[in-house]
């Protein structure tokens, strides 16, 4: 009997244990709390002035409230922001929007000199254009990052949102990037997405990031690249926004719940298996895309292709362009998707395939005058 009470005892002992780690775990999540920054500096949805990218928003405090992690949300001026103009009817956006608490704060943006730096866990700068135009001039945001990052805080940006670090300085007078890994969105993205307002950027954020010391890292145009230096995380494009959201999570101590992927960032990273995968590899990538359209954003396969098609240099370059033009060429159905696979095509010597693209497009446009002078100089 003793004998019984004795394992008892032990058990009752090991559950109550159990029990206070798992409250504990709990309460660490409740209680965790970022403050999220957005640019002010937009005004009607991006046409006279960017804003902030709504996208970006709304995909990172999805995975904050899904983590049980309080959220405020904070501009240079405070109050009422503009983003630059996006899908509501895309899920993480119509989500979002449908949460009154958050839109009700984004409705009222606290304002960056009034908050209090020891409130906070960490803090999320999203992107979009207007940030490289107000947050790296908002002396109160560099402070607020500074005391974050030094109280043992973590600090995360996305796409243009790194423009709010440039100046960011710690206590010993050092840049907050320098010798760190960083990135952000890359020149190349900037000079193929950004040409509306690129003349008017004082600075290029990759190579600001650089000059501050910063060890900059990318990945190719629009894929998902996060850079995690400690308790510095940096994304390079809105396609990296949950992993930033989900490093930010981790930095806090908190085990991240699982959540799918949104079709765009699921597709993207289909091209990105593409994009680093041998031939035979590269074949099943593309063959499953063929396959399973339905599960893709098949259009967004062949305009990344077209697009990356402009960035290339090598063969290589060239084939994996042409591999994801022609997987979409049917979905999109566009004359000039259908040129550009034709001279790409031509450009690798198949004119062959380069006479056949020509002659199935003038089936269906015969007077398609660039397909016409095309097809006679082959």
């Amino acid at each position: 009997m003793k004998y019984q009470q004795e394992n008892l005892l032990t058990l009752l002992a090991l559950l109550f244990t159990l029990v206070m780690v798992f409250s504990a775990q709990a309460s660490a999540a409740v209680n965790k709390k970022v403050v999220m920054i957005v640019s002010g500096y937009g005004q009607e949805q991006g046409q006279k002035t960017p804003g902030y990218e709504f996208d970006e928003f709304a995909k990172a405090y999805d995975v904050f409230k899904a983590n049980g992690i309080t959220v405020d949300i904070a501009s240079p001026s405070g109050g009422k922001v503009e983003a630059d103009e996006y899908d509501p009817a895309k899920p993480y956006n119509a989500k979002v929007l449908a949460d009154k608490a958050i839109m009700a704060k984004l409705a009222n943006t606290l304002k960056t000199a009034q908050l209090d730096p020891k409130a906070y866990d960490g803090v999320f700068i999203v992107g979009g254009k207007g940030a490289m135009f107000d947050l790296p001039k908002d002396k109160a945001l560099q402070g607020l990052i500074a005391d974050i990052y030094q109280q043992q805080g973590t600090v995360a940006a996305v796409c243009h949102g790194p423009a709010a670090l440039i100046d960011v300085k710690l206590n010993d007078g050092s840049y907050l990037v320098a010798n760190k890994k960083v990135n952000g969105f890359t020149n190349k993205e900037e000079k193929l997405f950004g040409k509306k307002w690129l003349s008017k950027f004082e600075f290029m954020l990759e190579d600001k990031l650089a000059e501050r010391g910063g060890k900059f890292q990318s990945s190719e145009i629009m894929l998902s690249h996060v850079a995690v230096d400690g308790r510095l995380i940096t994304g390079q494009n809105p396609t990296s926004t949950v992993a930033v959201a989900t490093a930010l999570v981790k930095g806090l101590g908190l085990t991240p719940v699982a959540k799918p992927q949104d079709i765009e960032d699921k597709t993207l990273a289909q091209v990105a298996k593409f994009l680093a995968a041998d031939k035979e590899e590269g074949k099943a990538v593309i063959k499953e895309l063929a396959d399973n359209q339905e599960n893709y954003r098949i259009a967004l396969v062949g305009m990344y292709g077209f697009y990356y098609l402009k960035t290339a240099e090598t063969d290589q370059h060239f084939e994996n362009a042409l591999g994801l033009m022609t997987v979409a060429q049917k979905a999109i159905n566009n004359p000039m998707l259908d040129m550009q696979i034709a001279k790409t095509q031509h450009k690798l010597g198949r004119e062959k395939a380069a006479k056949t693209t020509l002659n199935q497009l003038l089936a269906t446009k015969p007077d398609y005058k660039p397909a016409v002078d095309m097809l006679k100089t082959l």
